[in-house]
């Protein structure tokens, strides 16, 4: 049953998640920009597609709508039996359609296939949103990283996710 649940989850959600590839690159830093997020650029997107995690780098594409733009996307790591949730992204008028939701789901999903312990990421404290969507996958905050962020300075929550 959880497989077929699964399945039909992924014929009817909002939007394709699929692997990110170099040509996906201009779209994902206009949306890094957009989201206030720590800046990577398009160099540091391009290095990590070219290492072993790429497969941990994914994009979301809105699903029958023939528009093939990047909607969303997501950026970990696996190391160690440790994954490190580097960067989670939508579009605006993206947002609050569950593709945040299913982009982390979907990266949680490939690191429980690969036996993957437990899972981290930082959070800016005064991202109430981020932190439900997180929450609601199952991560906890378990500490806090005083002036983590630089622009604007902002502490981080730091949470974890248990497989």
């Amino acid at each position: 049953m959880l497989k077929t649940q699964r399945v039909l989850d992924e014929i009817f959600a909002p939007s394709a998640i699929m692997r990110m590839t170099e040509h996906d690159l201009l779209e994902v830093v206009e949306i890094e920009e957009s989201s206030g997020l720590s800046r990577w650029g398009w160099n540091a997107y391009y290095a990590e597609l070219q290492g072993p995690n790429r497969r941990f780098m994914l994009v979301a594409r809105p699903r029958g709508t023939g528009n093939l733009k990047v909607v969303g996307y997501i950026v970990a790591r696996l190391f160690a039996g440790e994954v490190h949730i580097n960067n989670v992204a939508v579009r605006e008028t993206f947002r609050r359609q569950g593709i945040g939701s299913a982009l982390l789901n979907n990266v949680l999903q490939r690191a429980r296939q690969e036996q993957a312990k437990v899972a981290f990421l930082e959070v800016r404290a005064g991202n109430l949103e981020a932190q439900a969507l997180y929450q609601k996958s199952g991560f906890r905050p378990i500490a806090r990283r005083q002036n983590y962020y630089s622009t604007p300075p902002e502490d981080a929550l730091l949470m974890s996710f248990t497989f």
